[in-house]
């Protein structure tokens, strides 16, 4: 008998993936198939969008931008907030934009340079690197959503642990499956919803958004620029790889699951759907989560993605001396090309 190891991995592998990027295939017609099909296996958008009714929070004038929250209505009877960063001197007036997306960790604040109570952070900045400054810093105007299942977004029993670090992803995630829905779905949604706001606003410039996200928000990252083309180009950091060689090797977050998504693709066929708008990849030589060896492979496909759709010099990556965290300067002057 084989090991359980072994018969797992031939399983993932032998799996025929009904949407899977074919040279064979017009490649609208692939991408408005594998599309569709994602949104189902997500568990579906709502048809109709509520009403944003946006609230805000606070506003604080800072070194170079200021600072607002605001809440807005993603679902019905849910309810988001979001850091907005307006740069002191943007890049032109309006301003490109980029949405700026978390990982795991304490939510927002984590990239905006805050500690968990909302007051100034003195310490390391951690994986995150306050990256959210460091893109209002490049002229751009800068939406930091606070994922479900994080800060501010947590159940009770999480809010109340005195842990900020303890989020609510399991029992979030196991809810959503057991309705037929996902996190990943919902996360996705939730960051179009973000999306719309940022394009009420007069300061941005409503074609020139682009996202950013790192680990678990380099999924929401991805995904949404995947399936909603108002986006004009990605930044995915320690996130773009295989499922084969990522999630799958180890015990990992439930929010990361997508039921019977590789009936239709992997990973990088997934992020193609972003073609031929830029894509740019970080990924660390050290990253103990998503490997090199699954970003390299997830690249080259990338690549002959992107080659399909005419535009092979819109996908590029940094790959960086470095473990699971942003890098940074690369990205960052990829998306003043992009969007300016």
């Amino acid at each position: 008998m084989e090991p359980l190891e072994q018969y797992m991995d031939k399983l993932a592998g032998s799996i025929q993936r009904n949407s899977a990027f074919s040279k064979d295939i017009p490649f609208q017609q692939w991408r408005d198939g594998l599309a569709t099909a994602f949104k189902e296996r997500l568990g579906g958008f709502p048809e109709i969008a509520e009403e944003l009714q946006p609230v805000l929070l606070e506003r604080t004038v800072c070194s170079g931008y200021t600072r607002e929250r605001i809440e807005i209505t993603t679902y019905e009877g849910l309810r988001m907030p979001l850091y907005l960063l307006i740069p002191d001197q943007p890049l032109y007036t309006p301003a490109p934009a980029v949405l700026a997306i978390h990982g795991h960790g304490y939510g927002s604040r984590e990239i905006v340079g805050l500690d968990p109570g909302g007051a100034d952070r003195l310490g390391d900045p951690g994986l995150h690197k306050d990256f959210a400054v460091s893109l209002v810093e490049q002229g751009f105007v800068v939406a930091a959503p606070e994922l479900l299942g994080f800060g501010d977004r947590r159940l009770e029993e999480d809010l109340t642990s005195g842990e900020p670090g303890r989020n609510s992803c399991f029992r979030l995630s196991s809810a959503l499956l057991m309705a037929g829905k996902t996190m990943a779905g919902y996360r996705i949604y939730e960051t179009m919803r973000a999306l719309d706001y940022l394009q009420t606003r007069q300061e941005v410039k409503g074609e020139r958004i682009g996202i950013m996200g790192i680990s678990g928000g380099g999924l929401v990252a991805g995904f949404t620029a995947a399936l909603d083309e108002r986006i004009a180009c990605a930044v995915v950091s320690g996130y773009a790889n295989t499922f084969a060689d990522s999630i799958l090797t180890r015990n990992h977050c439930l929010d990361n699951y997508i039921p019977g998504i590789l009936l239709e693709a992997e990973m990088p066929d997934l992020l193609g759907l972003i073609a031929p708008r830029g894509l740019f990849l970080e990924s660390g030589d050290a990253d103990h989560l998503f490997g090199p060896r699954g970003a390299r492979f997830a690249l080259a496909r990338l690549e002959t993605i992107y080659g399909a759709a005419y535009h092979p010099g819109q996908v590029k990556a940094d790959f960086f001396t470095g473990g699971h965290e942003i890098h940074g300067e690369p990205a960052f002057a990829w998306l003043r090309k992009q969007l300016a």
